[in-house]
């Protein structure tokens, strides 16, 4: 597992010889951040996880930063997040808001359909957020549940993967151990 991840992730020296990120060597170049092992990257899925479900294009730029904060691989928290597209996200952001109306009964009883993209983007996000305000306290408190909730998962998830990753790589080891 680690093999294969690892063919797709940038190398330390490559981000350290990278000019455009010269200015952020001190923070970005922190060996955790880019280190493969079952603390970081359990850390990193969770991150990814959770950042997911931010709206709008920020996303990454969350999961970066929790990256960062919390000292866990980088790329891979930046690429879990890529869990939420144009086909997930309104199921996610659906799950999320029954959740909240089960967490907070008598809310939202009022279910109005997204907004459809027609004209410029920044229109198209200012009636989203509309949508989203009209929907409130449910969408609100169910969002932050649902990506705790599979900010947890996907964390006992990875633990449990790299666990299994590691016991078999043990009996490998050992079979093909002279004795």
């Amino acid at each position: 597992m680690r093999k294969h991840l690892r063919k797709y992730l940038p190398d330390h020296t490559a981000v350290h010889d990278n000019k455009w990120l010269a200015p952020f060597a001190d923070t970005l170049l922190h060996p955790r951040l880019w280190h493969l092992n079952r603390h970081s990257a359990a850390g990193a899925v969770a991150v990814g996880l959770f950042c997911g479900l931010i709206p709008g294009p920020f996303q990454m730029l969350g999961a970066a930063i929790c990256a960062l904060v919390f000292r866990v691989n980088l790329p891979l928290a930046l690429f879990t997040t890529l869990y939420t597209n144009p086909l997930t996200i309104v199921p996610l952001y659906v799950v999320a808001f029954e959740l909240g109306k089960w967490v907070l009964p008598g809310e939202g009883e009022v279910f109005v359909a997204p907004p459809d993209y027609a004209g410029s983007l920044f229109g198209w996000v200012e009636a989203l957020v509309s949508w989203m305000l009209q929907l409130g306290k449910p969408l609100a408190v169910g969002l932050v549940l649902l990506a705790a909730l599979l900010s947890v998962a996907g964390y006992l998830a990875m633990r449990l993967a790299y666990r299994i990753y590691l016991v078999r790589a043990w009996r490998h080891r050992t079979q093909r151990r002279p004795e």
